[in-house]
């Protein structure tokens, strides 16, 4: 009874050493770290403010949805595996890819109607269409296109907004770096937003 009141202490001690180193201590260590100039953006979600308010996190697609498709002023993302519709933005809340298979019949009839679409949209032929517009990515949140499907989109964009579209594929070049699906990269919701302070001014 002695020996199990021993190792019984024992377990207890330790129990508590680790919860308090870590249940207190290095929680606390890694939010100090957090706070390192450089660091805290990066920390809180990479969120992008405008007048003070959140509108996103740079790292994260949230495709735009246009009140009037018909006069459809954003740059959109890819498409989300997790969405109802084809072209349809998905559930940020949700995320994955679709796990199907590039022969699978279903993948392959999305894909379809997705370019179909995305033509019908842009106003050019289904070849034209870029394999990102019509593939999903992994996470289905991917907050980077190809700067070929900017430029597919540009003069939609251009027209719609009535900015020149020199100054529009001008926004998507400030808007382009490495860091994207593949290299380079554009990111879609830093570019709308660029876009909207352009119409604004």
């Amino acid at each position: 009874m002695k020996a199990w009141f021993k190792q019984a202490g024992a377990g207890l001690r330790v129990l508590l050493v680790f919860t308090v180193l870590l249940g207190v201590i290095y929680p606390l260590g890694v939010w100090a770290v957090s706070r390192i100039p450089g660091l805290e953006a990066n920390a809180e979600g990479s969120v992008v403010t405008v007048d003070g308010k959140a509108v996103g996190s740079s790292l994260i697609g949230i495709d735009p949805v246009a009140a009037d498709p018909a006069h459809d002023p954003y740059f959109h993302n890819r498409p989300s595996a997790e969405a109802s519709d084809p072209l349809g933005p998905g559930d940020p809340s949700t995320s994955g890819g679709s796990n199907k298979g590039g022969f699978n019949e279903d993948l392959v009839k999305t894909i379809q109607e997705r370019k179909a679409a995305i033509a019908q949209r842009e106003g050019v032929s289904p070849d034209a269409v870029p394999a990102d517009a019509v593939t999903a990515s992994a996470s289905g949140l991917d907050p980077d296109i190809s700067v070929a499907y900017a430029d597919l989109q540009a003069p939609r964009v251009a027209r719609v907004t009535g900015l020149p579209e020199a100054q529009v594929r001008e926004l998507v070049q400030e808007h382009t770096s490495g860091t994207g699906i593949g290299v380079p990269g554009v990111n879609v919701l830093e570019l709308n937003l660029a876009i909207a302070a352009a119409r604004a001014h």
